[in-house]
């Protein structure tokens, strides 16, 4: 019996040692593909460093013309911050309130709604992007842009610009619904995993609907909605070619964004849009990389600012529960 114990004991540790190698491997795996990938992203663009400089991220002119180069990701920068940040304040409230409503409605309701939802998010988006250059957009002049520029383009600076549905206004309502799903389906989750009894002790002290979402399921789900809205901005940041289609395409000085009316380029679209026609020879290339270094580092930024957030939340939650 004792030599029985002994041998199960012996696979047991063995089993853990191969778990925790095969942990310890794929771990490793994985910052060795972010290393490599920041080594060969600076490597490919160092000459335009070492030509531009810090003007190369502050510089807003942008020519590719053999013998007149000259590099700016400025334009490009604030157009992927601005369409990122527009399509997050319209699509996130609406994801929430999507999820809402299918984590508290009954089954045969809720069911095929959430599937229909996350049914979006398998579209391309190729797909949201020829819907909205040759549907969306026409609508979206007619009902939105120029209604909105003829009330406020007088007064407001927002709405100054010249609609055309080619803009930071189209292709970020674009971007928003794409990134509906993303949203919606985790905190879908995140919200249907607030333990019943929280839902209930609401509704016995009197609240509503509305009052059992702020005082029972918000509170508890408050980080996990943080963190559905952060892959929602990850998607909206890296997004391509629905963007490109719809946001006008502008280069160098006229892609920076004063109005929501106004053309504009991202990161990933200038990429899309001359990565292939980029010369070997020239310093066109290695912008673009350079580009691409830019939005990985932006990506990487948002992703700690979001891991610090929800850190610090965590320990205030874990503060008040303690007091």
């Amino acid at each position: 019996m004792d030599e029985k114990i002994g041998v199960q004991s012996r696979q047991r540790i063995n089993s853990d040692q191969i778990f925790k190698m095969g942990a310890t491997i794929a771990g490793a795996f994985v910052l060795v593909m972010i290393v490599l990938m920041i080594f060969q992203l600076v490597s490919e663009s160092y000459p335009i460093w070492e030509e531009e400089g810090l003007a190369f991220v502050i510089g807003t002119d942008w020519n590719a013309v053999e013998g007149r180069e000259s590099f700016g990701a400025l334009p490009y920068i604030l157009g992927t911050l601005t369409t990122a940040a527009l399509a997050m304040a319209i699509g996130v409230p609406l994801s929430i309130g999507i999820a809402m409503f299918v984590s508290d409605a009954p089954p045969k309701i809720g069911a095929p709604l959430g599937f229909l939802v996350e049914l979006l998010a398998a579209v391309p988006s190729v797909i949201y992007g020829l819907w909205g250059l040759y549907v969306f957009r026409e609508y979206f002049i007619d009902y939105v842009e120029e209604p909105l520029h003829l009330a406020f383009g007088d007064s407001i600076w927002l709405f100054s610009g010249n609609p055309f549905g080619l803009d930071i206004f189209t292709a970020s309502v674009v971007l928003a619904i794409m990134i509906i799903p993303t949203v919606s389906s985790v905190a879908r989750e995140v919200m249907r995993a607030v333990p019943q009894q929280q839902k209930e002790a609401a509704y016995m002290l009197g609240a509503t609907k509305w009052e059992m979402f702020k005082l029972a399921i918000f509170p508890y789900s408050k980080t996990g909605l943080i963190g559905a809205s952060i892959l929602g901005l990850g998607r909206a940041v890296g997004e391509t070619m629905a963007v490109t289609m719809l946001i006008g395409s502008a280069t160098g000085a006229n892609a920076i964004p004063y109005s929501l009316f106004d053309p504009s380029q991202t990161i990933s679209g200038i990429i899309a849009s001359e990565f292939p026609e980029a010369s070997l020879a020239g310093l066109h290339l290695p912008a673009l990389i350079g580009t691409g270094l830019i939005l990985l580092a932006i990506a990487m930024c948002i992703n700690i600012v979001a891991h610090l957030l929800v850190t610090r939340m965590l320990k205030v939650k874990e503060g008040a529960i303690n007091n």
